[in-house]
């Protein structure tokens, strides 16, 4: 049985689950749209002070929460009251997520998602495992594309991707999220949408390296253009449409992140051109830095299904591996010469 599109109308109530930087910037810009939203998480201290001081200090210190944001700390009633469940948190944390909120799901309801990453220890995609957890019956739908959550928080113009096989679930999410500071398009090609965020982490890393090591503008878009390449071909074995590695949740947010000190895993790739080991440029983001296990996850479903990709293998040797990154970049320019299309 596929998704069940059904006969909704525009959503009544939202929850985000997630209250870091990400779920915290999607739910406000939810309410702005005068959408009743209601953001859990999982640390109770952390969300008590979410409520009193209505803005999320921690993370997104600037963005006050509008009057249609509520903090929701029981994770039944969240779930239980909302006809949209949108689940925000790191790649690690899908599945327990989604187990933990399959047994409150109303029959109508719907779950979409702004994780990105193969889960580390199946290769799968995100949409794969919400559809184990949750069965075939529920829409799924994922929301990815260039975006920095301190950014979607101060209202700045914004705009990416909403996927689902179910168009009318797209089509209403992309609603709920636009407004006049942030535009959502939508798409049918969850594959692609899912492994462009899946891959881009890691890309954005090795530009960080490449930066970090003073090496210029040349490099930074040889490994952008080449990058696409290797996310393309992993894509369309996987299922995808080539042009989806065109849009927003391809092109766009793999320039963003690799050329945007806002990114974690930018930042962490110059933290390691600097001299700093794993551990230490860990510690100096104070975040998850989601290219490091995406690293060793790309690496192994590119593997299982027999596609090249250069770059990201660098990426893997350097972070799990010790190979130094100026040895890296060696390796991948005294590779044999082939055609660009290749």
């Amino acid at each position: 049985m596929g998704d069940a599109s059904g006969d909704h109308t525009s959503a009544r109530q939202v929850a985000v689950l997630g209250a870091g930087s990400w779920g915290t910037a999607l739910a406000i810009q939810l309410a702005r749209t005068s959408r009743r939203t209601l953001l859990w998480g999982r640390d109770q201290a952390h969300l008590e002070q979410l409520k009193a001081r209505r803005c999320n200090e921690r993370y997104l210190p600037s963005a006050a929460f509008p009057d249609a944001l509520d903090i929701e700390a029981d994770l039944a009633r969240a779930v239980r009251a909302s006809d949209i469940v949108l689940v925000a948190v790191p790649s690690h944390a899908l599945r327990g997520t989604l187990e933990s909120l399959a047994a409150h799901l109303p029959a109508k309801a719907r779950v979409a998602w702004a994780t990105k990453g193969f889960e580390l220890s199946t290769g799968l995609l995100p949409h794969e495992v919400a559809r184990a957890v949750l069965g075939e019956s529920v829409s799924l739908a994922v929301i990815s594309g260039p975006t920095f959550a301190m950014e979607v928080g101060a209202g700045l113009p914004t705009a990416m991707t909403v996927a689902s096989s179910d168009e009318v679930f797209a089509k209403e999410l992309a609603e709920s999220l636009s407004a006049h500071n942030f535009r959502a398009y939508t798409s049918s090609d969850i594959v692609g949408v899912e492994v462009g965020g899946a891959t881009k982490n890691v890309l954005a890393i090795g530009a960080g390296i490449s930066d970090g090591l003073g090496f210029g503008a040349n490099t930074r878009i040889a490994l952008i253009t080449r990058g696409l390449v290797e996310m393309t071909r992993l894509g369309c074995a996987l299922g995808s449409r080539k042009e989806t590695f065109m849009g927003l949740a391809g092109l766009g947010d793999l320039v963003l992140t690799c050329t945007d000190n806002q990114s974690r895993n930018r930042r962490f790739g110059l933290s390691l051109a600097s001299g700093d080991n794993i551990e230490a440029a860990q510690r100096s983001i104070g975040q998850v830095v989601e290219g490091v296990p995406a690293a060793r996850a790309v690496r192994e479903v590119a593997q299982r299904v027999g596609v090249e990709m250069p770059i990201s293998e660098q990426i893997y040797r350097i972070i799990y591996e010790q190979v130094s990154p100026k040895d890296a970049v060696k390796e991948l320019m005294t590779r044999a010469l082939k055609p660009e299309d290749a």
